[in-house]
């Protein structure tokens, strides 16, 4: 993808493509941003409106006149325009043979077809937002989510590049000080740039990026949507359960054992927040699995193995077995829920309790799939276990490259933290060390930025936007 029109010393293209998604609809919007956007676009609609004031207009081709489509136009004069840029919007009618049509008018008019992202790029390149909140754009645009949406629009109302920004503000000043004290050694120093200090406010330099990267790092849990796996002897109700939570027939139900050999993935949604629900095939000893059924217990272990959550399921009256309890304990940090299915035959009423399970408390819960009873308990639970999961109350939209730079910066300031602690003369290796730190939180917020860096984030995005 390339940028050397915007960012070189060249002409800027000015640029359109659609910015509603391809197919039929009742409205298509088509954006153009550059400084010839105003020129190009008169050529179709003749005199534009005044600024942020819609009027219809004709459509027009600029080689013949021939009328494309009616609809209307709005002018955002730079700078005060998402892109920083004249930005013009054409809203007409949503057939893709008028989209087409109005499309190659634009280009015979002489405007360049958009690449993927290229609009928010400007946006970014001209001062209108930071890195974290053009890819904040994107995160938004993808959420499919209550809370995915809320982090997104966390991020694209700048809540994450500011607090990255201030602290690279913070790693800057305490930089400078002890940059200071290195140039001039003969002056006397002020009593904070003592080594107790210093160490004090590395302390809380780190203590402030914790609680950075635990909110990016809820957000990037958040996009990538968390797991829980159903996970239980044979004929305990698992898949009657997924159907229940998902309010669909996904899996299918039948009295005989086993019926489940592959992992089932279907996504319910618990307090605004998508899960991806996997139905496992039943565990059950060794020796008495079927060449099909060990293949189907061997892919139950290893998507357990990566799940957020664990829903023990097991028949009311009945013992998990040691192949389904090994599972649900092997990793002590991960919430489990035992479930007591088809309470409904026993009598026993629904809710949530407390059971030992290989020598462990777990919070169980009494259900019928079959009913629905207790159901809305189990999705209570979820909703904590996963809120727990997450740590963090307000997360923001967060890549993959967000969570890297902030690992990279913890990195550079434990090394500065026992550069300080050493009991030496060693400021200016503590310099260094916040320093690298200091650039690579600017590399989230695009204060340190590369063509090839750019390059990727931009390119992710979709066209017309």
């Amino acid at each position: 993808m390339a940028h050397h029109a915007q960012r070189g010393e060249g002409r800027v293209d000015s640029i359109f493509a659609a910015a509603t998604p391809p197919g039929r609809g009742g409205v298509a919007v088509i954006r153009l941003s550059g400084p010839e956007a105003r020129a190009i676009a008169g050529r179709l609609t003749g005199a534009l409106p005044p600024p942020r004031q819609a009027q219809l207009r004709a459509f027009r081709d600029p080689a013949g006149g021939e009328v494309l489509d009616r609809g209307i136009v709005l002018l955002f004069p730079a700078p005060a325009s998402y892109t920083g840029e004249d930005v013009v919007e054409l809203q007409g009618h949503g057939g893709p043979a008028v989209v087409r049509s109005l499309l190659d008018a634009l280009r015979r008019a002489g405007g360049r077809l958009a690449q993927p992202g290229e609009f928010t790029e400007r946006a970014f390149l001209n001062g209108r937002m930071d890195l974290s909140q053009a890819e904040g754009v994107a995160a938004l645009i993808e959420a499919d989510s209550e809370a995915a949406r809320r982090a997104a629009m966390r991020s694209v109302e700048g809540a994450f590049g500011q607090r990255v920004a201030e602290l690279g503000a913070a790693l800057a000043d305490r930089r400078a000080r002890l940059e200071a004290g290195l140039d001039f050694p003969d002056e006397e120093e002020p009593a904070e740039a003592g080594q107790a200090a210093l160490a004090d406010d590395l302390d809380r330099l780190r203590e402030q990026l914790g609680e950075i990267r635990a909110r990016a790092g809820a957000g990037w849990r958040l996009s990538q949507g968390q797991r829980v796996a159903l996970v239980g002897p044979p004929n305990a109700g698992k898949s009657s359960l997924l159907n229940a939570l998902t309010e669909s027939e996904a899996a299918i139900v039948a009295a005989t054992p086993g019926t489940t050999r592959d992992v089932i993935r279907e996504t319910a949604r618990v307090a605004g927040q998508a899960l991806e629900l996997l139905d496992t095939a039943g565990l059950r000893p060794a020796a008495e699995q079927e060449e099909v059924e060990r293949e189907g217990a061997r892919r139950a272990r290893a998507s357990a193995e990566g799940a957020d959550a664990l829903l023990l399921v097991v028949e009311e009256g009945a013992a998990p077995g040691p192949e389904a309890e090994e599972m649900a304990l092997s990793r002590p940090e991960r919430p489990v829920l035992l479930i007591r299915n088809k309470i409904d035959r026993s009598g026993r009423p629904p809710g949530l309790g407390e059971e030992p399970l290989g020598g462990r408390p777990v919070t169980a819960a009494a259900v019928s799939a079959h009913t629905g009873a207790g159901l809305e308990a189990v999705r209570e639970w979820l909703e904590a276990s996963l809120q727990a999961a997450a740590g963090a109350e307000e997360p923001w939209a967060a890549r993959e490259r967000h969570l890297e730079a902030l690992a990279d910066a913890e990195q550079a300031l434990g090394e500065a933290r026992r550069l300080a602690g050493d009991g030496e003369a060693l400021e200016d290796l503590v310099a260094d060390a916040l320093r690298r730190a200091q650039q690579r939180l600017g590399a989230i917020t695009g204060a340190v930025s590369s063509e090839d860096l750019l390059d990727r984030i931009f390119s992710s995005f979709c066209i017309g936007k």
